[in-house]
């Protein structure tokens, strides 16, 4: 099978290459595994009203995001923690089947519980097919590319913002929830048997395997937390439950960095060391764009832009990552550390800049008005497509070749917990401010202010983070 050793000699000057005779069936399954985990997370959310209407659970309602996400952290962690001499084809394989398991309870679910074990199994599948991703990109394509395949992934998550919702809308506008289940079932399936043909058989070159249960307890803990945080209404619980979550992750950190049964790679919990500097500065661009959920609500209720309009305006971010990240793609040594820092910078002024965009009464009727809100949403996410495949990418390069797979799986594992803790973030932030109470206009034009200025200080973090960064040598 295809190996970094035999593809060498594929051409390296464009993304397209991903796609050449020798690479493209690696590509397709890597991409497909991506593509469910990214489109499935928004198609659920759209068609979530229509399933409490037919089975009934309102008050489980949140669940189905939670139990998902804290499912994808376990599922990314598995890829490294996975039994000694088990490769990776064969968890793509077990991952495939598990999301196919999922998505069939799911279909068939009677009553909301039923369907939440289902939502689970999902994301355990969805999450190993998220990090095996990254694990398989230096075993499928040659250093070259690396870069490239990071891109494509990255911009299969922008695309998925919009598709996702769109499919998810044709759904429910049709009633058919479950058909957005059971259509994802013959996929898997199809999936599972093409890896046999289509993935390469590497070897597990993992010097330890044993599983840092007392780490992965911590940190599911805290994304369990942090997605309760974010569900519920009482003030004061978020702020006791994100605390918990920082305290939980802050000891798991400590046990990390004495253990000699990591859950991270090497370095990763040392402030010093270069990899931990990269895992930050993911975990912090996560947390800012989050931010983004609230922007619907504020455009609707502040400047009485339509819902559709406001869903494809907030799309806006994930369109400015994905052609930021096709810009950057060919970026290299100096030039890739700089769109780093650059990327950081924009995306914390463009979070900023909602303020004044958002945090006003002014109806958004025409094109002018439109334009400061298009441009700044645009470059939110532009910030962060630009320097997003350089940090994957310097990740699996700094890293020894034995805990490649753990930094790998990490990626994807440091990205959720960004954006759950993010997500939980804003909603304290925004619910504090009078989002609620007193609401309407005044309690909308309060939290989008503090929210903006709030979120931004993750991103001068970043900043600072990025300026760290070397450069990879030529």
């Amino acid at each position: 099978m295809s190996s970094i050793e035999n593809t060498a000699s594929v051409p390296s000057s464009s993304i397209f290459a991903l796609f050449s005779p020798k690479l493209l069936p690696a590509t397709l399954m890597l991409g497909g595994g991506v593509t469910l985990y990214a489109v499935e997370s928004y198609i659920t959310a759209t068609i979530a009203p229509s399933i409490v209407r037919d089975i009934g659970g309102l008050e489980l309602f949140s669940w189905m995001t939670t139990l998902f996400v804290a499912a994808g952290v376990l599922g990314s962690i598995t890829v490294a923690t996975r039994p000694k001499g088990m490769g990776l084809r064969a968890v793509y394989i077990s991952a495939a089947i598990t999301f196919g398991v999922g998505s069939l309870v799911c279909a068939i679910a009677p009553a909301m519980p039923v369907l939440l074990i289902g939502r689970a199994v999902q994301g355990y599948g969805a999450g190993m097919l998220s990090g095996l991703a990254y694990a398989f990109i230096r075993f499928v394509y040659p250093e070259t590319l690396w870069r490239r395949a990071s891109t494509l992934y990255a911009a299969i998550w922008g695309v998925a913002t919009v598709l996702g919702p769109t499919l998810g809308g044709l759904f429910a506008g049709g009633g058919a929830w479950r058909e957005a289940f059971i259509i994802l079932v013959p996929l898997t399936v199809i999936m599972a048997l093409s890896a046999r043909w289509l993935l390469p058989d590497v070897a597990d070159d993992r010097a330890d395997t044993r599983t840092p249960l007392i780490q992965i307890a911590l940190l599911l803990t805290a994304v369990l937390f942090v997605n309760i945080a974010s569900t519920i209404e009482h003030g004061s619980y978020k702020v006791v439950l994100i605390a918990a979550s920082i305290a939980l992750v802050a000891m798991m950190v400590a046990i990390e960095r004495k253990s000699d049964t990591r859950l991270f790679p090497y370095g990763a919990a040392m402030l010093t060391n270069p990899i931990s500097g990269l895992y930050l500065t993911i975990f912090t661009l996560m947390m800012v764009l989050t931010s983004d959920i609230y922007i619907p609500y504020f455009l609707q209720t502040l400047h009485g832009v339509t819902p559709l309009v406001s869903g494809y305006l907030v799309a806006l971010v994930a369109l400015g990552w994905t052609i930021a990240a096709f810009f950057s793609a060919s970026l290299s040594g100096r030039q890739a550390a700089i769109a780093i820092i650059a990327g950081c910078i924009l995306e914390t002024a463009a979070t900023a800049s909602l303020i004044p965009v958002l945090a006003t009464t002014t109806p958004f009727d025409d094109v002018a008005r439109f334009a400061p809100a298009v441009i700044t949403m645009f470059l939110m996410g532009f910030g962060v497509g630009l320097g997003w495949a350089h940090l994957v990418t310097r990740v699996i390069s700094i890293a020894s070749r034995t805990d490649q797979d753990k930094a790998s799986a990490a990626i994807s594992m440091t990205q959720s917990l960004g954006g759950a803790f993010g997500a939980a973030l804003a909603g304290v932030i925004v619910n504090s401010a009078g989002l609620t109470h007193p609401g309407g206009i005044a309690g909308s034009l309060s939290a989008a202010t503090w929210l903006y200025a709030l979120m931004a200080i993750p991103g001068l973090i970043a900043i600072a983070l990025s300026f760290t960064i070397k450069p990879a040598s030529a």
